[in-house]
């Protein structure tokens, strides 16, 4: 590609004029608060990924100042894309304006043109996942994002009418914010969904897909992959590519899906609408999308079947896996088979009773099973059941009433929101309308909560407009005039 050097000197050179014409960011208008001598922070954001970032911008353009992001990673590898995830490309096609908050100079289409050109964009087929990794590098450096790298909360608790969270890393000690937004992506409250029979297993034999794994190692190994998703897909392929000696995919399906349903109905329509359904249709969509399953992209999946040594290997359910001293006896619908090592693509779970960080959080979280799913609706899936009820700006909803009220200065801005908004806060078409939505929210509540001082400056604002020169009382000739 043919790379021109004051190309995005000139895009942000744009982008600046745009923003002073939008007034963004808008003044800070929230009162200063402190906390034992200590500053408190209008809001902290739990992770500077995508859905972070686009969190905390619109936070800033609303005139929220008094922000930062922590991220556990260095800077540079926030969230997936340089790290577990695989793939090649990313699946969402490369026009949408994902994380640009309605400015055509921040979308990846501009960063994009404006160093190699319209038609080296018109040759591009879909995003490499390290240049978009790239753009929202330059998505955080150019809007001056308040980020802190290499700090992980460990603990989130409450002191009074404010929340109370314990860092550990770059930035250690105790911080005090009045909201919390959980932008923690797929790994949403829990972690790693693993099945039962892998219980017990030595992890020297197995690894979950978004482990860190030491794929030059299984070089010439027999490697099992549990799934048909395109985690499953891009974790094979890696195995294959690395040299390992075969690769099995374990597909519990008769057939691989096909047809990807929702981006097939993807419209503005779902993404301001879905979170306005009754609960019922809300999990007819979801619980029907997680039936037919998203397939793996197909060129994924190329990346896979190209290789000799690998299999697919479909109606083929795992019973149980045994430990043996070199390997894996997996015992399989389709009789027993033996490996090196196992990758299980399984996804995540959002059992948050498995986060210490949120310990504090977790008895009081009321989730779908809690009587917002109701029997009706359909049959009860453990992964959606599990699902936070959240209210309308992606905050937690307690358990018990009255029990711990401050839950509703926490907001799940991840992927375990989906079945209460939709997919607007993990995935790259709607995040922007997902961070408007929250941060309306936000906003509305703490004006809310500050409206006595804000009263009061109502009251105590003295600046004249007028000077008192700029007329003349003319009512006493007036009066004079009628007295005669």
């Amino acid at each position: 590609m043919t790379y021109a050097a004051d190309g995005l000197a000139t895009l942000e050179a744009q982008l600046q004029q745009d923003l002073e014409y939008l007034e963004l960011p808008a003044k800070s208008w929230v009162p200063e608060r402190t906390q034992d001598g200590a500053p408190v922070r209008d809001v902290v954001v739990i992770g500077a990924g995508m859905c972070g970032l686009a969190a905390v911008a619109k936070l800033q353009f609303s005139g929220i100042s008094n922000v930062v992001a922590y991220d556990a990673a260095p800077a540079g590898l926030e969230g997936p894309w340089v790290t577990f995830a695989r793939m090649e490309t990313l699946r969402s096609p490369k026009s949408l304006q994902g994380p640009a908050l309605g400015m055509a100079q921040l979308t990846f289409r501009a960063w994009f043109t404006a160093q190699w050109g319209k038609e080296t964009w018109q040759a591009l087929d879909k995003i490499p996942k390290a240049q978009w990794m790239d753009y929202l590098i330059w998505y955080r450096k150019v809007l001056n994002l308040p980020v802190r790298n290499n700090v992980r909360v460990t603990h989130i608790g409450f002191a009074g009418d404010l929340i109370a969270l314990d860092v550990s890393g770059a930035e250690t000690g105790r911080i005090y914010t009045r909201r919390l937004v959980l932008a923690t992506g797929r790994s949403g409250l829990g972690g790693f969904a693993v099945p039962d029979f892998l219980q017990g297993i030595s992890r020297q034999f197995w690894a979950h897909s978004a482990d860190d794994i030491d794929f030059a190692a299984l070089q010439g190994k027999r490697i099992a992959v549990i799934g048909a998703g395109a985690s499953s897909m891009d974790n094979a392929a890696t195995a294959l590519e690395n040299g390992a000696g075969a690769v099995d995919l374990l597909i519990r399906r008769k057939q691989m899906p096909r047809i990807n349903k929702m981006t097939g109905i993807g419209s503005q329509g779902v993404v301001h609408g879905m979170h306005q359904l009754p609960d019922a249709w809300k999990w007819k969509f979801v619980d029907y999308t997680a039936t037919t399953q998203t397939p793996p992209p197909r060129s994924s999946t190329l990346r896979v079947s190209r290789h000799a040594n690998a299999r697919f290997l479909l109606d083929c359910g795992i019973k149980a896996v045994k430990q043996e001293v070199n390997g894996l006896l997996i015992e399989t619908t389709q009789g027993a088979l033996r490996y090196d090592y196992l990758i299980a693509a399984t996804g995540f779970s959002n059992d948050f009773h498995d986060r210490p960080e949120f310990a504090a959080l977790a008895p009081h979280i009321r989730s779908w099973r809690d009587g917002r799913y109701q029997p009706e609706m359909g049959a009860p899936r453990a992964n959606l059941l599990e699902a936070p009820d959240l209210s309308p700006a992606f905050e937690f909803r307690e358990l018990t009433p009255g029990a711990c009220p401050l839950l509703a200065h926490i907001h799940c801005f991840n992927d375990a929101a989906m079945l209460t908004h939709g997919k607007v806060s993990g995935d790259i078409p709607a995040v922007s309308a997902g961070a408007d939505r929250l941060v309306r929210g936000i906003t509305a509540s703490l004006f809310a909560e500050d409206v006595e001082q804000h009263y009061a400056n109502l009251q105590a604002f003295d600046t004249p407009e007028l000077q008192g020169d700029e007329w003349v009382d003319s009512t006493p000739l007036l009066n004079q005039e009628n007295a005669q």
